[in-house]
């Protein structure tokens, strides 16, 4: 007991006696002193005592799939900001080999009387129903769940803060059809990833347009990864494309790698574009043509959205869509002559 009163002493800044006092709910503490102590508590992953269990902590998770992806943190680092300015704490959750699950963060979360979550990434149907029974603020920020549509879904309760993906493959479309590309690719993220199923919808329109029943064959699906955009792109490749879409700029990095170890030039013989203008996109060879995701808008529309759940503001959003911003650098250039002719089978070339 000792011990745990000096750790929350020394958290906070005050007195072992002024936690006490908090502890047994003595009067002589401020408003502001007794939520800080309270929170001091939760973090430190210590059990308040019995009378107090009721009185939910200003703590709110951001749970994140993944820290690799530069998109992740963006998001956390405004989401947390916004959160702190207004008098909550964040707890940054995040999946690790071996480590914890979204779902198990979310219990976690949950005994620590979190007042709200924002999920960057997805649970089952069944595990949002979950937190919808038990009455907790939730928004989803760019996460890869998909209403049905249907009066039962449980997600259909939790706003949604996204991306425009069909805008941003449009975006993406447009360019490279002015530059000449008539054989354009889409490499996206796992099937069952609804904003890489909201982009495949979006390109089968454009290219059955434009491309008739061969644009559906160049479609390819990959892990969030630089070996899973490399290794499919190569699949893309090998059926011809001049032009390449891709759902993250990770993937697209890939890609890269992948023309390259094909002997073919970036963008000489084929063009590339990203998707979220993560950090140091305007440094990598050659700079990457990107779609921008504009983080800080919506990780603050997140915040705006999860507060006004935890202190009764009523809200009718069911999701925000936001423009992305397509940002032309070195990645993409006119269709060139060799490119015209025919499927791109250049020579296996080990280059760095």
């Amino acid at each position: 007991m000792a011990r745990r009163l000096a750790e929350v002493a020394h958290r906070v800044g005050v007195s072992e006696a002024t936690v006490s006092r908090v502890l047994n709910g003595k009067p002589g503490v401020s408003d502001a002193t007794r939520q800080a102590v309270l929170t001091a508590v939760d973090v430190l992953g210590y059990e308040r005592p019995t009378q107090l269990r009721g009185v939910r902590a200003r703590l709110v998770g951001l749970v994140l799939p993944e820290l690799q992806n530069p998109i992740f943190p963006a998001l956390a680092e405004v989401a947390g900001g916004a959160l702190v300015q207004l008098g909550y704490t964040p707890v940054l959750c995040t999946r690790t080999a071996g480590g914890l699950t979204e779902a198990e963060y979310v219990s976690m979360l949950l005994d620590q009387h979190v007042c709200g979550v924002i999920f960057c990434g997805g649970l089952s149907a069944e595990e949002y129903a979950a937190l919808l029974r038990r009455g907790v603020p939730v928004v989803l920020l760019n996460a890869a769940v998909a209403h049905t549509g249907s009066a039962t879904d449980p997600t259909a309760g939790f706003p949604q803060v996204s991306t425009d993906d069909a805008a941003a493959v449009q975006q993406a479309y447009a360019h490279l059809t002015a530059l000449g590309h008539t054989r354009i690719g889409l490499l996206v993220g796992p099937a069952d990833h609804s904003p890489s199923r909201r982009k495949v919808a979006a390109f089968t329109r454009l290219a059955a347009r434009s491309q008739g029943g061969d644009g559906a064959r160049r479609i390819g699906h990959a892990l969030f990864s630089f070996e899973g955009g490399q290794a499919t792109a190569t699949e893309l490749y090998d059926q011809g494309v001049t032009a390449l879409i891709c759902g993250s700029d990770i993937l697209a990095l890939g890609a890269v790698r992948a023309a390259r170890r094909r002997g073919l030039a970036v963008p000489h013989d084929i063009s590339v574009v990203g998707y979220d203008d993560s950090a140091f996109m305007n440094y990598t060879d050659p700079p990457l043509t990107t779609l921008r995701q504009p983080i800080e808008a919506m990780s603050r529309a997140a915040v705006t959205l999860l507060v006004n759940q935890i202190t009764g503001v009523t809200s009718t959003v069911k999701e925000l869509l936001h423009e992305p911003e397509l940002v032309v650098r070195n990645s993409t250039a006119p269709l060139s002559g060799q490119a015209q002719r025919g499927p791109l089978h250049g020579p296996l070339r080990a280059l760095p």
